[in-house]
């Protein structure tokens, strides 16, 4: 696109904007009438452990996507040389699950309790016999249902209970909806109404109803919306809020909000029948649309729903780079001691590359990569944790390989059910993530894992803040196009590159052998955990 037709379509009000709240950056693009980025911006966040629960404040979220926006805005400018008055369409969205509880008055009744929280072990299985259907212990019905179990008074108080894509929605355009993508992470959905599931909507409420809380549970759940509805504007008081400056023009319509699966399947184009993408960054996740239903309850696959509605098995694992984040850091700190100047980019692409001409074991080494608990595993926190025996064959290959498999092992565990007990069959996975960053090396480690070929492609970088932009042109372009497959098919992709990996014979056996040992060792980190917690307690005590 030329610069003066960028100019144009600034100007003019054209642009469409998407925004997600990740776990450790708010991203934001802005892109043309041709789907491609013409201005970004970010903030670096990070979530804290108060008290026992992993939370971010609400100040946090608005310091950061001023921040953010700030950026975008400023980007425009400096860039095409246009001041960004107005935009075409908006879209937010965020890490998906977790609680937002408010009262009547809009206030929060208690912080944040993200997805990275396993604290409602006792209220998924409860919920998960009570409606055979597995919960996931970060789905916002699980951690509504743990707080009643738990009898916490704020639960009475309750008005409205949202995530925070939903969060940020409602504070924009004082709609209370969601996208049904991102609503199948808090209460399951019934793809053929596109709705939550009326039948366990009434169970739920049969069951909770010895308590007399002056609600019901449909009346606290934002509204559920599809891809392509419209899902509100930009109110005065929201243009004011996300751009304190006073630029932005109120108006603007949003689509519906939508929680990071949804906005990595957009953005991998991975929504129709037997595709699926992999997310993994600080968690992974592999979204697989199915083309039936599951045979049983699988305590390791959460069903949830394309953007459409459209049903997928969706394997999560809370911990995924953030400690092998840590084992890099630990090696910049060394080369920052020998004065060898180094970038963190540099640094990155030398050890993951080490990773491929290591054992194809991993030479016998063992890592546990979780800072918070795992679900696929059993374990309600975590503790990071490197194993070896006398015989293992400790090299820098083997160190960073094991750390590499350490990562997608959870996952693997999970995918295991969904290919072989579920004989699920899939044509393509699209990979997406900083995993992704060291070009082939995070690819050919998960195509080691899945057993099937992986591909990146060239937008994959551009990640879910992109795909929710893409969300948000739909909207715009619904009636010109009959579904969002085709939309993304015959308008954003087509044409695209991208690179393939297949699976290397000696890497899927290595990495089975891996997750072998893997799960023998559980008892190891199950005995950290218990250990250390029991220590830290005695230690507390004494003082």
């Amino acid at each position: 696109m030329s610069q003066s037709n960028i100019q144009n379509i600034i100007a003019s009000g054209q642009t469409v904007l998407g925004i997600e709240l990740g776990s450790t950056r708010i991203k934001g693009v802005l892109i043309g009438d041709d789907h491609t980025p013409i201005a970004s911006g970010g903030f670096e966040w990070e979530n804290r452990l108060e008290n026992g629960i992993w939370t971010y404040s609400l100040d946090a979220v608005w310091t950061g996507l001023q921040a953010c926006y700030r950026q975008i805005s400023q980007s425009a400018l400096e860039q095409h040389g246009v001041p960004l008055h107005t935009i075409g369409a908006i879209g937010f969205s965020g890490m998906m699950h977790g609680y937002m509880a408010f009262d009547e008055r809009g206030e929060l009744l208690v912080p944040f309790r993200t997805w990275r929280n396993t604290m409602t072990a006792p209220a998924v299985e409860e919920l998960t016999q009570r409606f055979q259907f597995n919960i996931p212990q970060r789905w916002s019905i699980a951690h509504l249902h743990q707080a009643i179990l738990n009898g916490e008074s704020h639960v009475a108080d309750i008005r409205y209970l949202t995530t925070l894509a939903g969060y940020v929605h409602w504070k924009l355009t004082g709609q209370k909806v969601i996208g049904i993508g991102e609503a199948s992470g808090m209460f399951p959905i019934d793809s053929a109404t596109h709705d939550y599931d009326a039948g366990m909507i009434a169970s739920y409420d049969a069951r909770i109803q010895e308590y007399n809380f002056p609600w019901r549970l449909r009346a606290i759940l934002p509204r559920v919306l599809v891809a392509g509805e419209q899902a509100g504007t930009l109110s005065q008081a929201g243009a004011e809020l996300l751009d304190p400056s006073g630029q932005l023009q109120a108006g603007v319509p949003l689509c519906p909000p939508e929680g990071d699966a949804g906005t990595g399947m957009v953005a991998t184009n991975s929504v129709a029948a037997r595709t699926g993408n992999v997310s993994a960054g600080t968690s992974v996740f592999a979204m697989i649309v199915l083309e039936k239903p599951l045979s049983k309850v699988h305590p390791e696959i959460d069903i949830v729903t394309t953007p459409t509605g459209k049903t997928v098995a969706m394997v999560h694992s809370n911990n995924c780079t953030s400690d092998l984040n840590a084992w890099v850091d630990l090696f910049a700190e060394f080369t920052q001691l020998l004065g060898v100047d180094i970038s963190p980019s540099a640094l990155y692409e030398i050890l993951y590359r080490q990773a491929l001409k290591g054992d194809a074991d991993g030479g016998g080494l063992l890592s546990y990569n979780y800072l918070s608990g795992e679900h696929i595993t059993h374990l309600e926190e975590g503790r990071p944790l490197f194993v070896r025996t006398p015989e293992s064959r400790f090299t820098l290959s083997n160190f960073m390989r094991t750390h590499l498999f350490s990562a997608l092992a959870p996952l693997k565990i999970g995918l295991n059910v969904l290919f072989e007990e579920e004989q699920v069959k899939i044509d393509s996975i699209l990979g997406h993530g900083g995993f992704f960053k060291t070009k082939e090396v995070g690819q050919r480690i998960m195509a080691a894992a899945m057993n099937v070929p992986v591909s990146v492609m060239e937008s994959a970088g551009e990640g879910g803040a992109w795909g929710i932009a893409l969300l948000a042109a739909y909207m715009l372009h619904k009636k010109e196009t009959n579904s969002l497959e085709g939309y993304l098919g015959d308008k954003v992709f087509s044409g695209q590159s991208g690179m393939t990996i297949a699976p290397v014979q000696t890497d899927v056996e290595g990495f089975t052998a891996f997750t072998e040992v893997y799960k023998r060792g559980l008892v190891i980190e199950r005995a950290a955990v218990d250990a250390l917690k029991t220590g830290m307690q005695a230690q507390a005590g004494g003082e």
